[in-house]
């Protein structure tokens, strides 16, 4: 009886998203509610060109400080190729690393688990929608740099 293919990661592209002020929404019926603008940025690999402002990043904060990831944005390649990226996943660590991050302390990547499962959009593009990709964080003051990898 054959196997199934075991999978692999390949690097496929980089992003850079420059994040405005968190807006602290509260307790909702949802859970703890923060969302985080998207104001720009870049992407570069399979797919180069700057990330739009008007995306956000939707979270909810758990109750052990752990946070479920909800982003949605767009980039735009220089011949006006549009991307629309879509993340869920999860940020989690020691409560006192995660309270580094919110007051925006570098803090070693090491430190804290930061991954999603990326959905990719593109009418030009259809390549990219057959894949399956996740992404490897990094939350800086400012902004949140990962890398993503295709799912062979």
């Amino acid at each position: 009886m054959t196997s199934p293919p075991v999978p692999a990661l390949e690097p496929a592209f980089e992003v850079i998203a420059d994040l405005g002020a968190l807006e602290d929404h509260g307790m909702t019926r949802a859970g703890h509610r923060r969302i985080i603008p998207v104001v720009g940025g870049s992407i570069s690999g399979a797919f180069e060109g700057e990330i739009l402002a008007g995306g956000a990043d939707w979270q909810t904060v758990r109750a052990d400080g752990s946070i479920e990831i909800d982003g949605r944005y767009s980039a735009r390649a220089t011949d006006g190729t549009l991307l629309y990226i879509r993340a869920a996943g999860v940020r989690s660590g020691d409560p006192a690393v995660l309270e580094s991050l919110l007051r925006g302390e570098d803090v070693d990547p090491a430190a804290y688990y930061f991954r999603a499962a990326l959905t990719l959009e593109c009418a030009s593009r259809p390549e990219l929608e057959r894949s399956v990709y996740i992404a490897s964080y990094i939350r800086e003051a400012n902004r949140v740099r990962y890398v993503a990898y295709r799912v062979t």
